[in-house]
């Protein structure tokens, strides 16, 4: 990242502080610096990027809100675990 890219991240460091808007650093890949923000409703993931490009992706939220039981739907949709085998007795072998 050359000294004009770390400029612009750090820029909008300052603005999201100055604004008291919450983010957060991380580093997911390898040719970037992420900024995790978030506002009611929304989340943004702004990279900055070595080459001196900015993705920004929103996320934001439909209003609806669930309870505890949508928990299965999180499970059975992205787990990385197999799903247990079961044994059904009436089936012919």
């Amino acid at each position: 990242m050359t000294q004009d890219h770390f400029g612009k991240l750090l820029n909008f460091l300052r603005d999201l502080k100055r604004a008291k808007i919450h983010f957060e650093l991380a580093h997911y890949r390898d040719d970037a610096v992420s900024v995790q923000v978030a506002v009611p409703g929304e989340r943004w993931e702004v990279d900055f990027l070595e080459d001196g490009d900015v993705d920004v992706e929103r996320f934001v939220s439909n209003g609806h809100i669930d309870d505890e039981s949508a928990f299965a739907e999180l499970f059975a949709k992205f787990s990385d675990e197999e799903p247990a085998a079961t044994h059904d007795a009436t089936a012919r072998t």
